[in-house]
């Protein structure tokens, strides 16, 4: 009796029970319709592995990635008056801030870290284009100082990675007054002569590219990615004309001289390590996996000794 009670009956119940089946294990390529396996694309850093199609990333996702054993501490940013301008269309703003941090899990649409790279202390923000779509408000305006003020009193470098889909109209003036505050942090960083590095990721478009998505030392982009100020469509419907193929598109900006660099997000890290050590004029990194940050960084002595040289 114990046999079938403990083994047949179980053995019937499975094969009949109704199995669940996790949700979200697949997930299909926008560009190709190719089915990847959830764990694949994660590995991948939600890059295609069929087409390399660069999907959305969030900014902890991409601080795991690009920070040393992905450890990296965040940057407390001065939070905003709450919905200033009362503003409400189809929903109240309060409302529509709840949703997205509810879908998000973030507080808000960018978020500030400090950590090393490559064992280079760098400081580091990231916007979430799933945030609102990422808009620039009065909470990304802080953010942006907090970060620049975060490394002219850290001296290390900043590197930001731009994804908005411009201003954020529930914040009206208040966010336009954004840009030139974020104008003013980087111009921060470049009398405090440290670099300011700038990564576009798709899409970088509005007010945004029209400040401090554009002021980098150094711009890079990931493939593909719709950098500008007005869209395509818009431009089209204004001049009546035909634009050429792939216009606004990361590529064709580097065609023309728009930016520096177009590379691939799985091997942004190793290109960004390279870069700021070359700004910082610190010698090449060291290939192979690099151990968790430990306190006092090669910047911290290569300033300490750029110091004392001038003491002399």
């Amino acid at each position: 009796m114990n046999w079938i009670t403990n083994y047949v009956r179980p053995r019937i119940n499975s094969i009949f029970s109704r199995r669940e089946t996790p949700d979200n294990l697949w997930t299909k390529c926008d560009d190709c319709g190719t089915m990847l396996f959830h764990r694949e694309v994660s590995d991948n850093l939600n890059v295609c592995t069929n087409c390399g199609h660069h999907m959305p990333i969030s900014p902890r996702e991409r601080f795991t990635a690009l920070f040393d054993g992905g450890i990296f501490n965040e940057v407390e940013v001065p939070k905003p008056t709450p919905d200033p301008l009362h503003f409400r269309d189809q929903k109240k703003y309060p409302d529509r801030l709840k949703a997205a941090q509810k879908q998000t899990g973030e507080a808000e649409a960018m978020l500030v870290a400090v950590g090393e790279m490559g064992r280079t202390p760098i400081v580091a923000a990231a916007q979430d284009f799933s945030f609102m779509a990422g808009s620039m408000g009065m909470y990304v305006g802080n953010a942006i100082i907090a970060a620049a003020q975060e490394a002219v009193k850290l001296k290390r470098p900043l590197i930001l990675f731009s994804a908005a889909g411009g201003a954020r109209m529930q914040e009206g003036i208040l966010s336009l007054m954004q840009m030139p505050r974020t104008t003013v942090a980087v111009q921060m960083l470049k009398e405090a002569g440290l670099p300011y590095i700038v990564v576009l990721t798709h899409p970088t478009t509005g007010g945004v590219t029209a400040s401090y998505a554009m002021l980098g030392d150094v711009h890079i982009a990931e493939p593909n990615a719709l950098i500008c100020f007005a869209g395509p469509r818009v431009i089209e419907q204004t001049i009546r004309e035909k634009l050429p193929d792939g216009f606004q598109r990361a590529e064709y900006l580097l065609d023309h001289g728009m930016l520096d660099r177009v590379t691939a997000r799985t091997e942004l890290r190793d290109e960004l390590i390279n870069i700021t050590r070359m700004l910082l004029g610190l010698p090449p990194a060291v290939r192979g996996d690099l151990p968790p940050p430990q306190e006092g960084g090669e910047l911290d002595h290569a300033l300490s000794d750029t110091e004392a040289e001038a003491g002399k």
